[in-house]
């Protein structure tokens, strides 16, 4: 017989949860974690989880505000990771997407989005996200304890508790913030040190670069060296075989979708013009190719996760009666997913008839019971959420032409539709991890679901004004923000529009892709590294490596996991440089950025970049060693 869990504050005591501190707290870190991982994500082309930065961050404030708050509980710094993380979950689903109307703006196919626009799209798909969620929770986070691990929601709630019990994990993480801050400023602001450092290797036709930015440390130190090793293989396929195949027997060719000779365009634009003409085609094709073996693979949890689901609409959230097992009144769940699904209807940015809403939050439905799933397996940064965004677009793009609505009208539909599931799959990964953290401290599931909708509801009208902010600064598609995630949407939507992708560089990448998981690796980092800029995956390595490093100095494995030191401070250097990159758009577009550009009479040059690096790395493996017992 299975032993009933028990949670850290039992069920028949009651504390404080939903209170003004906590949720105020909640919202600020909502929106800045939102606006700093809308800012990676459109820059890398990947997002972190902000669930234990946002705990940390929560309690550190509490310790600091301790003369005028009166003492928090436990679940009060709960509730403020749960309303937080919201901003970081609805930020990625809504960066994977939204920018690709930026992209049509400017080229004249639509009118320009704005921020009621995108909020109102953003709204939609955060709020069904946490609402499909509660019929799932008893299936998923009660049913399945001990079987689905959930790791971030798991080190979430040990990281509350070491927090409870006197830890000081807090310093790190506003470290990381700090440091961090100063690096992207330098670098960025004052401009004295350069972000990318190039080495041309003329006997390969193609060059090695590396960006000097903190943020890329963090994730490839977060992710470990795995992932970041599969990222550069993507980035030397291209770079280091791919470029230099098509260089050196090209020669006066002039091949689709390039409109000059591969000498000409290599003379003129080097080894990058090359990789935007051709590769990124390629490495579309890995990426969608990636994403849609991912979501075969799930089929069989799939089938298995739709139908607990549905078993636990019968239980209307009532439960045992206990505290800890008390969900929404379904009745209002259900009310609020009906008044959803009349406002994608009426929603003009999204043009379906009723029946084609009532598709979509099925379709939705269907999408966040997978992703729920998903990441109680493999954790949120593995949760194939691009992918469910790409076979949504594809069957939503086929389905509109085929009823005859094509051009910008039709190619806004399916965007907006693919944005309201990838949103919805997000925020579904997200508050079955808090869940699943209330769920280990004790909390009330009914209040954290509340909590959820107020992060959403919050976030959705901050990412408008980011994505706004964002494009209006440095511009979707440059080098300062490639937009890789949505890019690839905006051109698979193209490519079945119009007819017109170039697709025997796009089929090259699916096979390759299918190559590489017949070999059983792991295909999306593979995927993701063919597709973005070498110089984004050897910082990111860089990361991984000294992951590795710290992972063999570590002598006690059990210290080595997501409440390490070393994890608590690369979420930080996210986070900061995160939020100086808002800042700095916030200074661009005030027009004061130009004021403190010293780029004119002070630049180091490569010498400088690789110090900082070094410093950078350095700053790192103080953190995260683990510390010497005295």
């Amino acid at each position: 017989m299975k032993e009933e869990f028990k949670p850290y504050i039992p069920a028949d005591r009651v504390e404080k949860e939903i209170t003004f501190s906590s949720v105020f707290l909640g919202i600020l870190l909502a929106v800045l974690f939102g606006a700093a991982n809308a800012y990676l994500g459109l820059r890398v082309g990947m997002t972190i989880s902000a669930s234990i930065p946002a705990a940390v961050m929560s309690m550190g404030v509490y310790r600091v505000l301790k003369r005028f708050i009166k003492r928090n509980t436990i679940l009060e710094s709960n509730m403020v990771q749960t309303v937080g993380s919201a901003g970081e979950s609805l930020a990625a689903g809504a960066i994977f997407t939204m920018p690709a109307l930026f992209l049509w703006a400017k080229e004249g196919v639509i009118e320009q989005p704005g921020m009621i626009t995108i909020a109102a799209i953003a709204l939609c798909g955060g709020v069904l996200g946490v609402l499909f969620m509660v019929p799932l929770r008893k299936a998923l986070i009660v049913k399945e304890h001990g079987i689905l691990p959930y790791p971030e929601g798991t080190a979430c709630a040990e990281v509350i508790l070491a927090g409870e019990q006197g830890g000081a994990s807090a310093s790190t993480v506003f470290a990381g913030m700090g440091l961090a801050a100063v690096f992207k400023f330098v670098v960025d602001g004052l401009k004295v040190i350069p972000g990318i450092v190039t080495a041309p290797i003329k006997a390969l036709k193609t060059e090695f670069s590396t960006q000097v930015y903190p943020a890329l440390i963090g994730v490839g130190y977060i992710c470990g060296p795995k992932i970041a090793s599969y990222m550069l293989a993507g980035g030397l396929i291209g770079w280091f075989v791919m470029i230099p195949a098509i260089i050196t027997f090209g020669g006066d060719t002039i091949l689709y979708p390039g409109t000059d000779t591969i000498a000409n365009m290599y003379a003129a634009g080097g080894a990058s013009a090359i990789w935007s003409s051709y590769i990124r085609y390629i490495g579309a094709g890995a990426v969608a190719a990636g994403g849609i073996i991912s979501l075969i693979k799930s089929m069989p949890m799939i089938v298995t996760t739709f139908v607990d689901a549905v078993k636990g609409l019968k239980d209307g959230g009532k439960g045992t009666g206990l505290r800890t097992d008390k969900d929404m009144d379904m009745r209002i769940n259900l009310v609020g997913i009906l008044l959803v699904t009349v406002v994608i209807w009426l929603l003009p940015q999204i043009p379906v008839t009723f029946l084609g809403a009532v598709i979509i939050v099925i379709f939705g439905f269907f999408f966040g019971a997978v992703s729920s799933r998903m990441v109680g397996l493999v954790g949120s940064s593995n949760n194939p959420v691009s992918g469910m965004a790409i076979a949504t677009l594809l069957i939503a793009t086929i389905a509109l032409k085929a009823t005859g609505d094509t051009g910008a009208h039709g190619m806004l539909g399916a965007i907006s539709i693919g944005s309201v599931i990838c949103i919805i799959a997000a925020m579904a990964g997200d508050t079955s991890q808090d869940l699943k953290t209330g769920y280990i401290l004790g909390a009330t599931p009914v209040k954290q679901q509340i909590g959820e909708l107020i992060g959403s509801v919050v976030s959705a009208f901050a990412i408008g004004g980011v994505l706004v902010l964002l494009d209006k600064a440095y511009g979707f598609g440059t080098e300062a923000l490639p937009a890789a995630q949505a890019t690839l949407m905006k051109m698979i939507v193209e490519g079945v529009m119009d007819s017109n992708l170039p697709w025997s560089l796009v089929f090259i990448g699916v096979f390759i892709a299918v190559v590489i998981e017949i070999l059983g690796i792991s295909v999306l980092p593979v995927a993701i590294g063919l597709y973005l800029p070498l110089e984004l995956s050897t910082t990111i390595m860089i990361g991984g490596i000294i992951r590795w490093f710290i992972d063999k100095k570590n002598k006690n494995k059990e210290e080595n996991n997501d409440a390490s030191s070393g994890i608590l401070f690369c979420s930080g250097m996210i986070a900061g440089e995160g939020l100086v990159g808002i800042l700095l758009a916030i200074l661009t577009v005030a027009k004061v950025a130009e004021k403190v550009d010293l780029s004119g009479s002070l630049n180091t040059g490569v010498i400088g970049g690789l110090v900082l690096l070094a410093v950078m790395i350095f700053c790192v493996v103080k953190f995260a060693l683990p510390k010497k017992e005295k």
